[in-house]
């Protein structure tokens, strides 16, 4: 999995790198019954909710397109916590 997740942050790296983001972390995790793909982005001064949804709409095309993941799973995208 983690040769995936590796080729999952190259091919989002440089689109959101447009928005002046950058993949902090990606991991995938099962919870219970649902498995997540969660992506962390991180932006010098933060990240609003309106730039995670720009984000969003991006990197879920690109993993759709390229389809390296077999299961079932929720994509989940966020900033990195401050504080």
């Amino acid at each position: 999995m983690d040769e995936v997740l590796e080729k999952i942050k190259e091919i989002i790296s440089e689109p959101i790198n447009k928005l002046d983001l950058v993949v902090d972390s990606i991991e995938y995790v099962k919870n219970g019954k649902y498995n997540f793909l969660n992506i962390v982005l991180d932006r010098i001064n933060g990240i609003d909710l309106d730039t995670i949804v720009e984000a969003t709409n991006i990197i879920n095309p690109i993993i759709d397109e390229y389809d390296l993941i077999n299961e079932e799973y929720i994509l989940d995208i966020s900033s990195k916590e401050r504080g």
